[in-house]
């Protein structure tokens, strides 16, 4: 089963949850996905026993050899490449390119467009006592992280339980890693920013048409703003986790919610079991 904790802000919690998740979870991976800016390394202290360089083919225009005829650059939807006729010049934006290959399949000409490896980041695998880690860092200036978190999910293993901790917002990067999950878990403060970027992320992943559920952090009495949302959407709360200074204190060691929380593992466990159970309800009813 592959459950992906994702939230519409940064802060929430995102990766107290999904770290204590992975830990609770039995046989599990934790893949951390937020790429730009992964911290899970920080509670789970895994060792690492590989890294891998990840990269993904770009065009490299042959201009001794190009006739600039223009079926790259009309090719690419994502307007990655300028063809200039009259000038015989060819321009390549690799931070529009997106790594189809179209653009080498229409060329006409052979070797005047070829696709070179460029580097987007770096994949870490390891391991703690309890749990295989799977880590991405982006390259610094890499306009997107989407294709390094695809790279990833190739290495994930199919038959274990994962936790993928994605990266906050709605935009691709958020869509990517939660793609082929079983379920989604969205974690949120009870705030109205907290509920703003919820009901964002909500939205998005209503499209994607797969099961999900609410976990509130830093719980407290103001949680009536999202539980109101929450009962008007027919959206589960399978947790709360209570705005705790002991918690917090000890976040910042970089203990794992799990372990500061009182019953933090009956807490996580909990909130596993109920997922676990929503993904085979909706199995069976398709």
């Amino acid at each position: 089963m592959w459950i992906t904790v994702a939230s519409g802000k940064g802060g929430t919690g995102k990766t107290t949850i999904s770290v204590s998740l992975a830990i609770a979870a039995n046989n599990a991976v934790y893949v951390d996905a937020d790429v730009e800016e992964p911290n899970g390394a920080l509670f789970l202290n895994p060792t690492i026993d590989k890294e891998i360089v990840y990269t993904e083919p770009v065009p490299e225009i042959h201009t001794d050899k190009c006739i600039f005829c223009g079926k790259c650059a009309d090719a690419c939807v994502y307007k990655a490449i300028v063809i200039l006729k009259p000038l015989k010049k060819a321009m390549f934006f690799s931070e529009l390119c997106h790594s189809c290959g179209l653009c080498a399949y229409v060329c006409p000409v052979e070797g005047a467009l070829i696709e070179v490896p460029k580097e987007k980041g770096k994949i870490r695998f390891g391991h703690t006592n309890k749990l295989e880690f799977i880590e991405g860092v982006l390259n610094l200036g890499e306009a997107s992280a989407t294709p390094l978190i695809r790279g990833m999910k190739k290495y994930i293993p199919k038959d274990k339980n994962v936790i993928i901790d994605a990266p906050p917002g709605t935009s691709c990067p958020v869509v990517e890693s939660t793609e082929d999950s079983d379920f989604t878990l969205l974690v949120t403060e009870p705030t109205p920013f907290g509920l703003n970027d919820l009901m964002l992320t909500v939205s998005v992943i209503k499209q994607m048409h797969m099961p999900f559920g609410i976990v509130v952090n830093k719980s407290s009495k103001n949680d009536v703003i999202i539980d109101e949302y929450a009962d008007k959407e027919g959206i589960p709360i399978l947790g709360r986790i209570p705005f705790d200074v002991k918690i917090a204190e000890q976040y910042s060691k970089g203990v794992p919610a799990i372990y500061s929380l009182h019953n933090g593992e009956a807490v996580f466990s909990d909130i596993y079991f109920k997922i676990k159970g929503m993904v085979e309800n909706e199995k069976q009813s398709k």
